[in-house]
């Protein structure tokens, strides 16, 4: 590797000063993916930019209007075992509890693994589902983006030159929620993966948000197919169609895992499994 210098600010505003100054550092949170693109070299950065003693980027907090604000540098781990969701917010503890394997869960931050973008991986999908939005901090102060907006192509976000993710917030949601992944192990991405969040009462859904993550450059949501079931008695062939919605919008890729082919014929049917956990007693 060629020479990185090494920053370690203790506030955001030094972190957001040293972005600034230069446009190829690259802020290091959990290192889960930036420490491997560093030793592959697929990554030469000029300086590296711990956030580790960074306070304003922690914290899960439930805020006045139900919302949870989770700080950019919570990791996975924390955020499985807070108790400040609420209703269809478990998706996101639910989610975390799944991602990869405890060594990761206990580095990797929340907004690292957003900042990143990878679609194969758990969050983006996740935070789709959740309706969240995500908090940008850069030169020209805080910004906010629609999760759903914020992810747009393969490891291509909405982050500009010189800004940073500081928060995520999770809106108050109805029913409950609940994160699906299918994967060869555990430990390993998923093949797919869907985020639900449901209101669903004597068999009629009041409220219902899908997205399916691991199937296209950026997650898979489609209001129309929501729209078919809200309102609605849950029966199997209204679910078989909304899934199939689903996978007729997915633009999945061939890879080791499965496919492009077999992610779609799954598609609808992990649909209805997770349309039937979040419904079951």
């Amino acid at each position: 590797m060629t020479p990185v210098a090494y920053h370690r600010p203790a506030d955001l505003a030094a972190v957001l000063a040293l972005l600034a100054a230069d446009e190829e550092a690259r802020p290091l949170a959990g290192g889960q993916t930036l420490v491997p693109m560093l030793n592959l070299e697929l990554l030469a950065p000029t300086a590296i930019i711990s956030l580790i003693d960074v306070a304003e980027l922690r914290g899960i907090r439930r805020l006045d209007d139900g919302a949870v604000r989770i700080g950019a540098m919570e990791t996975h781990a924390r955020i499985a075992v807070s108790d400040a969701f609420r209703d269809g917010q478990a998706l996101i503890p639910d989610t975390a509890r799944q991602i990869a394997s405890p060594a990761i869960r206990n580095f990797g931050t929340i907004g690292g693994a957003c900042a990143h973008g990878d679609p194969a991986s758990d969050w983006p999908a996740a935070l789709v589902g959740a309706g969240a939005t995500i908090e940008i901090a850069g030169r020209d102060g805080i910004r906010k983006i629609a999760a759903e907006d914020f992810f747009l192509q393969f490891l291509t976000t909405a982050l500009e030159p010189g800004e940073l993710v500081t928060a995520i917030l999770v809106p108050p949601l109805p029913g409950r929620g609940r994160y699906y992944r299918f994967a060869r192990v555990d430990s390993d991405y998923p093949i797919l993966s869907i985020a639900c969040v449901a209101d669903i009462a004597g068999g009629l859904c009041r409220f219902v948000r899908l997205a399916a993550g691991a199937c296209g450059p950026t997650p898979v949501r489609v209001a129309a197919a929501e729209a078919l079931l809200a309102g609605r008695p849950r029966d199997a062939a209204l679910v078989r169609q909304v899934g199939t919605m689903l996978a007729s919008a997915a633009e999945p890729i061939d890879d080791v895992r499965g496919s492009a082919d077999y992610r779609r014929r799954i598609l609808p049917g992990l649909v209805a499994r997770v349309l039937d956990e979040v419904a079951g007693p």
